[in-house]
């Protein structure tokens, strides 16, 4: 089982209560259909970002096109994840999915540890 990170950009809030209501409403059905696939359901972001580079200058804005929020979930594979992800009721305010599938990196660092100590 992979781990993915869906990536909201764009988009907007809704503007009534009706909107609200149906938006939080899908959210609801959204992640009740796929409760054991989400890991984590995430959160918008504010329009706050930065941008920090190794050598520490820190400016205004993301690197890139700005994100809007983000939710984390467990697929067999990337198809699953884009089925999964087409679903997302980010879309009913205008917004895109990045999808990125991770990898456990203390996990990999770990079984190298391990890996060299039996050489």
């Amino acid at each position: 089982m992979a781990t993915f990170l869906l990536l909201f950009s764009g988009g907007g809030m809704p503007q009534s209560e009706a909107e609200t209501k149906k938006v939080m409403d899908a959210w609801t059905a959204w992640m009740g259909k796929h409760k054991d696939a989400i890991t984590d359901p995430g959160n918008p972001f504010t329009p706050v970002a930065k941008t920090i580079t190794k050598e520490g200058k820190v400016t205004d804005g993301p690197v890139g096109e700005p994100a809007s929020g983000y939710t984390v979930i467990k697929a067999d594979s990337l198809d699953k994840a884009i089925e999964i992800a087409k679903g997302c009721p980010v879309f009913l305010g205008g917004a895109k999915i990045s999808l990125y599938e991770t990898f456990d990196a203390m996990a990999m660092a770990e079984q190298g540890v391990r890996g060299a100590s039996r050489n």
